[in-house]
């Protein structure tokens, strides 16, 4: 790979200090609170609790294992099955195969690329005539994008089966005014180094349920029994969080909505320069009642009308010293659970493969600056142009 050496590296989404994170460092060391546990720790843990509206939280050192917890919670165990969302990281479903459970994949629908109701009622009653109802479903909401929560809940309502909200890309977005998360049973949070706010690794669990959380703490921190000795009654997690990270995760959090409203601003750009070239399509919030933090701003890109495919367009942004992405491989489609169900939005309509065919991710930190973003831009427009100029070319030749 030949990269602009005279261009600087525009990443997709690096981290964006607010530039007191040090002043909470320093009040660890000078307290001596270095270790997993201390007033940060429970301090951002009741902060995230207010501001998504969630009645408590616990802490810990990933969203994975906000995930296995909750998870361990809703006695999750050998054989059982549990639902998840198709088209989101692995992070997603490798807790279900931690405790020995067997992940059912659903696939996604075409207005927010999230979990399908379509596919999920499908999928349950199947599981109800066979008598294998899932122990839950984790419902992921992707690049910020919220899910159709409402439909979603009251089809789970309906079979008496959990959700677990995956918000780890949403922190910051909501439904109705209603934080992403905190729909569900439980909700998961992630502070990893490219999320919107960052502790440079972290999660949080967070629930209406206290007695649901306490026993989180409690098994995240090896399940010591409230005895004046070392004593476990059963299995634990070293999941805590540092004290020093929760520090930073503090600093961060008081500038999310600031965080949030710059990455809408670069998917207001992005959408409006681009969004008018025939065939790239931009994901869209499904109404007023929809607000997306726009994590990373995703489009589609239509190769029959542009002439480009989102891998070629990936080569010339990454010769241009520029990062961008693929969507997410389909779990279902991956070497890890090809032996996994799954169930497609409709008979011979499988959104999420062709979301993975034709998906891009562009450049979207909250430090992106307008010259960068332009940059990204016209980086693009070049490369479309330059494809349908040879497409034209080749097709006149043909003619000839």
């Amino acid at each position: 790979m030949i990269f602009d050496s005279l261009q600087p590296r525009i990443l997709l989404s690096p981290p964006h200090m607010s530039g007191t994170e040090i002043d909470y460092i320093n009040e660890a060391f000078r307290t001596n609170w270095i270790a997993p546990l201390g007033p940060n720790v429970d301090l951002f843990e009741k902060e995230i609790a207010n501001y998504v509206g969630a009645k408590d939280a616990v802490a810990v050192n990933s969203g994975t294992a906000a995930i296995h917890l909750a998870l361990s919670l809703l006695g999750v165990t050998n054989n059982d099955t549990v639902f998840c969302s198709t088209l989101t990281f692995v992070a997603s479903a490798n807790p279900i195969l931690y405790q020995g459970a067997k992940p059912v994949f659903i696939d996604s629908e075409p207005d927010t690329w999230n979990m399908s109701p379509q596919a999920l009622r499908l999928a349950l009653d199947e599981a109800r005539l066979i008598g294998e109802l899932p122990k839950a479903v984790i419902i992921v909401h992707i690049y910020g994008q919220p899910a159709k929560m409402k439909e979603l809940n009251e089809i789970c309502k309906e079979y008496g089966v959990p959700v677990i909200e995956d918000a780890a890309e949403s922190l910051g977005s909501t439904i109705n005014g209603r934080a992403t998360g905190t729909m569900g049973d439980f909700g998961v949070y992630s502070f990893n180094g490219n999320k919107i706010i960052t502790a440079s690794s972290g999660g949080m669990l967070i629930s209406n349920n206290y007695e649901a959380i306490r026993k989180a703490r409690f098994l995240a921190s090896q399940s010591k029994d409230p005895v004046p000795y070392y004593q476990h009654s059963e299995i634990g997690y070293n999941y805590r969080m540092s004290n020093i990270l929760a520090g930073v995760g503090r600093s961060q959090l008081k500038v999310l909505e600031e965080r949030v409203k710059a990455r809408r601003g670069i998917f207001e750009l992005y959408s409006t320069l681009l969004g008018t070239i025939p065939g790239i399509t931009f994901l869209k919030e499904m109404d007023n009642n929809v607000y997306s933090n726009r994590w990373l701003t995703v489009a589609t890109i239509d190769k029959d009308i542009t002439g480009i495919t989102p891998a070629e367009l990936m080569d010339i942004l990454e010769k241009n010293n520029i990062e961008a992405r693929r969507v997410w491989k389909p779990l279902h489609l991956q070497p890890l659970f090809d032996m996994c169900k799954y169930y497609p939005h409709d008979k011979g309509i499988h959104v999420a493969e062709q979301l993975f065919k034709s998906g891009i991710c562009l450049p979207s930190g909250s430090n992106l600056s307008v010259t960068e973003q332009l940059r990204v831009i016209e980086t693009t427009e070049k490369a479309i142009r330059g494809k349908q100029k040879k497409t034209f070319s080749m097709n006149s030749k043909e003619g000839t």
